[in-house]
């Protein structure tokens, strides 16, 4: 029977705040420990394959009995953003930091962004999504002036109403930042920010999100199951954060919804290879919104998903939970990512059982072990856990 991986990143799902946390303004940072609190939190499933049991949680009950294998892994990259959490997860350490602009861009980056879009730009700072709709919304509506701002994570953003500027015009403008940002101004990503709405009142983000990557540095373990001949699914953002590199097939969506029902579908579909699944609405929607009872719910919705797909998994199949950094609700001196620890939980009928492996440096220790069950020799970033998680 073809061995299948289903690897799903709960976007931001840290578990507390790591070591080196001070550096990056996180101390005391835990998003597990702030939603596990909230009455909306039922997570049964979770807590089944070892959630709580992982080294320093301390919030939640502990199981009786883990189904598989567990560890809590910490992140070797400098950095605490979507892109180089998922690169390392891929099995690519980065030793240097995105550039990130807390002051907006330098003026002759926004010079050469005029030139080449030739419209004007308006904003140019961090700023919240939505507030920057209301803010500079109206404006844009009226000069045709394109909204660019930044977070305090390392992006360049492009917000735009799609009666003023079309979808796919607005996008060759993100392709325009994203060739133009290269080398020192090297954002990891470009984003494309559609919205619609008549006034600041009821202006509205839509669904045709785009985000436009760099490409990963060295070879990823996507690359290396493709070049294989093994299926590379990505479902949700993985397409955009990789630029495409080592993917055989996209699908993308919406919501978390939405992407919990892919993976379900994908489950009761023959393929050979990685299934790989990012939930983004736990960082987009809830992390970064500090909305707490909101985390807490989708963290619900998940875990009665991942009930279902416990069910389906068939004799060769490995599932992996995990996430790519922090985002904690409950942590209000920002609203920007947190540099925390993440859970490794590990099920299949070929998985050791109450199997705790405590503490790993390095998410890169998924990549390669993905790559090593599915018996794709790689070189790369991490350690290869196979003997310790198979029976």
């Amino acid at each position: 029977m073809a061995k299948r991986v289903f690897l799903v990143v709960l976007d931001s799902f840290g578990v507390g705040y790591e070591p080196d946390a001070d550096k990056f303004g996180d101390v005391g940072a835990n998003t597990l420990a702030s939603i596990a609190k909230d009455p909306a939190f039922h997570t049964p499933n979770l807590r089944r394959m070892g959630l709580f049991d992982l080294d320093g949680v301390d919030c939640g009950e502990k199981a009786d009995k883990v189904l598989g294998s567990y560890a809590r892994l910490q992140e070797a990259s400098n950095g605490k953003d979507t892109t180089i959490g998922h690169w390392e997860i891929a099995g690519v350490e980065s030793e240097r930091a995105l550039p990130t602009y807390p002051n907006g861009f330098p003026p002759e980056v926004i010079a050469e962004y005029e030139r080449l879009t030739g419209r004007k730009v308006l904003c140019n700072r961090t700023y919240s999504g939505t507030e920057v709709l209301k803010d500079y919304g109206e404006e844009h509506m009226k000069t045709g002036a394109l909204i660019v701002y930044t977070s305090a994570d390392s992006v360049f953003q492009v917000a735009a109403h799609e009666e003023v500027v079309p979808l796919e015009q607005l996008y060759e403008y993100c392709q325009m930042a994203r060739d133009m940002l290269q080398g020192e101004h090297g954002v990891g990503r470009v984003i494309a920010r559609p919205f619609v709405g008549g006034c600041a009142a009821d202006f509205k983000r839509t669904s045709h999100r785009h985000d436009y990557s760099l490409k990963p540095p060295a070879k990823t373990m996507l690359d290396y199951l493709k070049a294989a001949g093994r299926d590379v699914i990505g479902v949700g953002k993985i397409y955009d954060i990789f630029d495409g590199e080592g993917v055989t097939e996209t699908i993308r969506t919406s919501d978390n919804t939405e992407g919990i029902q892919v993976m379900l579908d994908l489950a009761d579909r023959d393929f050979e290879g990685l299934a790989f699944i990012n939930l983004v609405d736990f960082d987009m929607v809830y992390g970064h919104r500090r909305n707490i009872s909101g985390y807490a719910a989708a963290a619900t919705e998940f875990d009665q998903g991942l009930g279902k797909m416990l069910e389906k998994l068939r004799p060769d199949d490995l599932l992996i939970v995990t996430a790519d950094h922090g985002c904690d609700p409950g942590y209000t001196k920002t609203t920007d990512h947190t540099r925390e620890y993440v859970p490794m939980l590990v099920a299949g009928q070929n998985v050791k059982e109450n199997n705790g492996l405590g503490t790993i440096l390095g998410f890169g220790a998924i990549g390669q072990t993905v790559c090593s069950y599915l018996g794709v020799p790689a070189q790369l970033d991490g350690q290869d856990l196979s003997e310790k998680i198979l029976k």
